[in-house]
């Protein structure tokens, strides 16, 4: 009953979250850990018919196991992803691990490119092709605005107000928000718009959809990735980059450069301030790094 959506969060944590072999293998054991559970206490369901009831059952029963809080908190992060998965696919209308509580853990810091490695990863997109002109304009407006994927591949033209150098972004829960964006993005997606956008064949019902494919449809998440995995590799950047990795660095930044946290975390979207805090721990560490590579008594 659950196959199907195991072997699509497989794919999802392949392409999209460029996990290990062994961070796979660690996300579906925790899946099917839930699936067995559900089926030995006589709940046939399929993942779109559990609710927060069956997950707090679950989580009481990996309790009485003896497992260690590290390894409760791991399992019941792996049923988020995959819920999170399943909301990202609208095979879920409500992700039921929203509630769900766990023991709590030291928060991972994510990937962050810096300015220089931004600029080499854009500098390999090949600028004399309808493809490379596009991608050039998605970078620009990725990192600009600090957008989701799922943003980016949404973005409608109609969203864009370039006279007031904003644009308009709907977000999770589809909340509407106001981004500035910079001028070298709008100057890029302006010669995508002129110059290859209007020689592609659209597909009806993408007509305001601003970044399509060469069939004239919308941009997949996937397609995105994978566009930056292989700029990244040209560039012969090592580190782990997604389309999200451009989103923390732009927020990162910012912080760095002095940037009021609330500000940064309108222009995100987040709905918690404390989601946003999270860069100012990356900010510690960047003064830390600073002092001890230029504090001669560091």
């Amino acid at each position: 009953m659950w196959d199907i959506y195991v072997k699509g969060f497989k794919a999802y944590l392949q392409l999209e979250r460029s996990l290990s072999a062994n961070s796979i293998e660690a996300y579906l054991r925790d899946v099917e850990k839930l699936a067995q559970y559900l089926l030995s206490a006589g709940h046939k369901l399929p993942p779109d018919q559990v609710d927060l009831s069956h997950l707090q059952s679950f989580v009481q029963s990996i309790a009485t196991l003896g497992m260690t809080a590290t390894s409760q908190a791991r399992i019941i992060s792996g049923i988020k992803a995959f819920y999170k998965y399943l909301l990202l696919e609208d095979i879920v209308k409500i992700d039921p691990t929203q509630l769900l509580e766990a023991p709590k853990t030291r928060r991972q810091l994510p990937d962050v490119l810096t300015f220089d490695e931004i600029e080499r990863i854009i500098a390999k997109v090949k600028a004399g092709t309808p493809e490379g002109q596009r991608n050039r304009a998605i970078l620009e407006t990725m990192y600009s605005c600090g957008l989701r994927v799922s943003e980016v591949t949404g973005l409608k033209i109609s969203q864009l107000h370039f006279d007031q150098g904003f644009i308009r972004v709907v977000g999770k829960g589809d909340k509407e928000r106001l981004v500035p964006i910079g001028r070298d993005a709008m100057k890029y997606i302006n010669i995508y718009k002129e110059e290859v956008r209007v020689h592609v064949p659209i597909k009806k019902g993408q007509e305001d959809i601003l970044f399509l494919n060469r069939r004239g449809s919308a941009l997949t998440r996937v397609m995105i990735f994978l566009v930056i995995k292989d700029l990244t590799a040209a560039a012969g950047i090592t580190k782990q980059v997604s389309p999200h990795t451009f989103r923390h660095s732009f927020a990162t930044h910012l912080v760095e450069g002095g940037a009021d946290l609330r500000a940064v975390q309108e222009m995100l979207g987040h709905e918690s301030i404390t989601t946003t805090e999270i860069y100012t721990h990356l900010d510690r560490e960047f003064l830390r790094d600073t002092l001890q590579q230029f504090h001669p008594r560091f």
